[in-house]
């Protein structure tokens, strides 16, 4: 008998990608046809306040797409904020986030959903960083090397389009709502014996904008949610998270 195809939750938080948002739809769609691993998706658009007409995008395109739902936030939230209520309102067995700022080509999502039942958590990673400025580069690879430090890890990358089952993901608690929400989903889920794959993905440059990662604030709470990860999972709840992650070896695929 056929294994039954899972279903996948899409999030794609926007701020002011009124430029992207329509090819980062068009990369999903692609992507999800070429990958044919799963059986239905939904696409949950958050426009985050946006001050363009990002909102007014999103909603043509729900108007003309199937299982497209937009949510429309009454300020700006944040990052973070998005991704998380975006697993609360998820339905599906699996989730992923895909920025609406169009970094991430089909190819690059397809390579990520068509390993969805290999591992508990896909994690992709940046195969060619060079598109992307040195000073990013710089600051990326120390905030890797010390979350990989402080929980005895050695992943590649942290903030990535993961690909997540629905059934784990919405037991973690979620604490931070800043750039740093992804590596602490993975630190409490790695560090609590989830199976992972690591995948290599190539970006491409952004078309429209600029990165809204590196603001003031932003960095603000990373460090403050790397402080409360610390304490929760070395200190305060170590008994929950002392599992060694299990690291599966991907299988190859065209």
């Amino acid at each position: 008998m056929a294994r039954l195809k899972p279903s996948v939750s899409i999030i794609v938080p926007c701020y002011n990608e009124a430029g992207n948002i329509r090819g980062t739809l068009t990369s999903i769609k692609d992507a999800l046809a070429s990958s044919d691993a799963f059986s239905s998706c939904e696409i949950l658009i958050f426009n985050d306040f946006s001050a363009d007409e990002t909102g007014k995008i999103a909603e043509e395109i729900k108007a003309n797409e199937k299982g497209v739902r937009v949510i429309h936030n009454a300020r700006n939230m944040g990052f973070g904020y998005n991704f998380s209520e975006g697993v609360r309102q998820a339905r599906k067995d699996y989730i992923i986030m895909v920025p609406g700022d169009n970094e991430i080509p089909a190819e690059a999502i397809r390579r990520v959903l068509c390993r969805a039942g290999e591992a508990d958590v896909i994690i992709p990673y940046t195969a060619n960083p060079e598109v992307r400025p040195l000073s990013r580069r710089i600051i990326s690879r120390a905030f890797v090397a010390l979350i990989n430090t402080l929980f005895g890890l050695s992943l590649k990358y942290y903030n990535g389009t993961c690909l997540i089952k629905s059934s784990l993901l919405k037991k973690v608690p979620l604490k931070t709502w800043g750039f740093a929400y992804m590596a602490a989903i993975l630190v409490r889920l790695l560090c609590s014996g989830a199976s992972y794959i690591e995948v290599g993905i190539d970006i491409a440059q952004r078309q429209s904008g600029r990165t809204k990662a590196f603001a003031f604030k932003n960095i603000v709470s990373v460090v403050k949610a790397i402080l409360t990860l610390f304490w929760d999972v070395r200190v305060k709840e170590r008994s929950a998270y002392c599992s060694r992650p299990v690291r599966v070896q991907a299988k190859a695929v065209n």
